[in-house]
């Protein structure tokens, strides 16, 4: 009987949402044939096609003036030796551009990852090699691929969203500036997810990113064009940014490494954003390579007093070298399981061997557990990434083809409060994390709830940082995200994304090492994974992280506000460490 009782509160409850979803799809599909995106996505497919043939005539002009140039050897070196030798002259510029740019074409046609060629490339190259040799900047001739949100002068920065095709930037943001000073050449955007809020990688405007490690799964998002790009080795240096995870997860699901850094730390000016404004869950810029010494030498070049002078908001703290290269033990925290998202065995079993390597090494490692985390999940993160009901979002969306991996999340947003209250509380007897969502969906409310909701984040963010220094705590490790999903997957189970999205809403630095790969074993255990719920969610999860055998795994490092270099100096270290087991005795 229980089980037909449920079934007539379904068929009760999901029969009116079914005919309002008809309703709302039948609207939604007669406004499309009228919108803008009906003209400005296929203008931007061409767009981004012509953009395409540039890119190939300038890796084709470049091969002329080397012909005999084996790109291979270029594309095997570490940034680190790379910038060694442009400066020393040991390489061309055009012999690295040149390989970069046949590399990332071969990318895109496996994964379709890139957004946009920034034909200034060229101009760029020969003003650096006018420069004298103590002019040069700290990344002299490297070529940096940038996610769609970056503004480059002439170029659309879109989101993902046709409201902001053919709007393009005045001017360079501040962060692009600065890497070009360094001597930086930017020369690629690469994709997005649709509105940045989603952890897959598909809009409307260029279609899916995939993993280049296997074709059926997403590369992550929403930086995901930069994850599967610098996966495949079509560009060894990217700027991502990051609101929930979006550096972290690419980086996680690719096997490159990622870090998010304190918000306000790099500046935001001149990074596209479809939900400015928000002041709890602050979106961060932030570097991924291939390696922790890369993303180092990069936040080297951008932590100068060039940044704060173009954009003084941000505070002038020079990248730390003593806090780096330090080589003290360290007093590292762990978990293997927030206890709101169960781990798959994969990531469980990577922080079980980083936490044994680092204990071996001679770090004291003590077990940590994170306060309240479904609160902190549904009242605090979701409530402030939608304090205001998701108006703004939906603002956005007006006339746009919303992308299937954001079709639940905008379905749910146009339905009256009334009626997200009422399946709230019908459905928190029998699925209880979707009760609490649709509930938090509703917005914050009044200036009075919406400032009581930032003096709860405060308060935790307090709750969380007195539970560490308790512990004398130097550094956090715990799972990141893995294995990568399958395509599509994303949307059903955004809440497990919160092992990293915890971090936003907190404001730490945060960083991804990828240290295993998922082995036969992890996918046997796998079959009797049932979650700490045992919902709908759960199971999406298992299903989301089959068939992964052999794709990498990472754990991720954190540290407290301003800490930078200490975070990067502890993935250093788990780096090293998981290097040396793996390398043949």
């Amino acid at each position: 009987m229980p089980g037909v009782i449920w079934l007539s509160h379904s068929l009760v409850v999901l029969l009116p949402v079914a005919l309002l979803g008809v309703v709302l799809l039948g609207a939604t599909m007669l406004f499309w044939w009228q919108a803008p995106a009906w003209s400005k996505i296929p203008r931007a497919q061409k767009r981004r096609e012509e953009a395409l043939r540039r890119m190939a005539a300038l890796a084709e002009r470049l091969r002329q003036q080397e012909p005999e140039l084996d790109p291979k050897p270029i594309l095997e070196l570490p940034l680190e030796k790379l910038v060694q030798k442009l400066l020393a002259d040991e390489l061309s510029l055009e012999s690295v551009l040149c390989s970069y740019l046949e590399e990332a074409m071969k990318v895109h046609q496996e994964v379709n990852c890139l957004t946009d060629f920034l034909d200034e490339c060229e101009e760029q190259l020969q003003a650096l090699k006018k420069l004298k040799k103590s002019e040069r900047g700290l990344l002299y001739g490297v070529p940096i691929s940038l996610k769609d949100v970056y503004d480059c002068m002439g170029h659309d920065s879109t989101c993902g969203l046709a409201q902001f095709l053919e709007k393009p930037a005045a001017k360079d943001g501040v962060i692009v500036k600065v890497l070009k000073a360094q001597g930086a050449i930017p020369f690629v955007k690469t994709n997005i997810s649709q509105t940045l809020l989603s952890f897959d990688c598909s809009n409307p405007i260029y279609g899916q990113t995939l993993n280049p490690q296997n074709l059926k799964k997403t590369s992550g998002g929403s930086s995901g064009g930069e994850g599967a790009l610098l996966a495949k080795g079509g560009s060894i240096l990217g700027m991502g940014t990051d609101t929930g995870g979006s550096i972290r997860i690419p980086a996680s699901f690719c096997g490159a490494c990622g870090i998010r850094v304190t918000g306000y730390r790099l500046s935001n000016s001149g990074v596209a954003s479809a939900v400015k404004g928000r002041k709890a869950v602050v979106t961060v810029a932030g570097p991924l390579a291939w390696d922790v010494e890369s993303l180092a030498l990069c936040l080297r070049a951008l932590l100068s007093e060039h940044m704060h002078r173009l954009d003084p908001t941000v505070p002038f703290l020079p990248f730390r070298e003593e806090v780096y290269s330090s080589n003290r033990p360290l007093r590292i925290g762990y978990y293997e399981s927030d206890g709101f998202t169960q781990p798959s065995p994969s990531m469980a079993r990577a922080v079980k061997l980083t936490s044994r390597l680092l204990r071996d090494a001679g770090h004291q490692v003590i077990p940590f557990s994170v306060p309240r985390t479904e609160y902190a999940f549904f009242h605090l993160y979701t409530g402030s990434l939608l304090a205001d009901g998701g108006a703004s979002l939906l603002e956005k969306l007006k006339g746009d083809i919303v992308d299937p991996s954001m079709k639940n999340t905008v379905t749910s947003l146009r339905l009256p409060n009334s009626l997200k209250r009422f399946l709230a509380w019908i459905w928190k007897y029998f699925e209880p994390r979707a009760s609490q969502s649709l509930e938090r969906l509703c917005g914050v409310g009044t200036p009075k709830k919406l400032w009581e909701q930032h003096t709860a984040v405060e308060e935790y963010q307090q709750e969380f940082i007195a539970k560490w220094r308790s512990l004398d705590l130097d550094v956090l490790l715990s799972p990141a995200l893995d294995p990568a999903f399958y395509v599509g997957y994303p949307a059903k189970v955004q809440a497990s994304s919160f092992y990293l999205g915890l971090y936003n809403l907190l404001n730490f630095p945060a960083g991804v090492v990828p240290v295993t790969t998922v082995t036969p074993q992890d996918e046997k255990e796998l079959a009797f994974y049932r979650g700490y719920y045992r919902d709908h969610v759960d199971k999406s999860f298992q299903e989301a992280v089959r068939g992964s055998v052999g794709l990498p795994v990472a754990v991720q490092c954190i540290a407290l506000p301003w800490e930078e270099e200490l975070c990067l100096r502890f993935m250093k270290e788990v780096e090293t460490l998981v290097k040396s087991k793996m390398e043949p005795k």
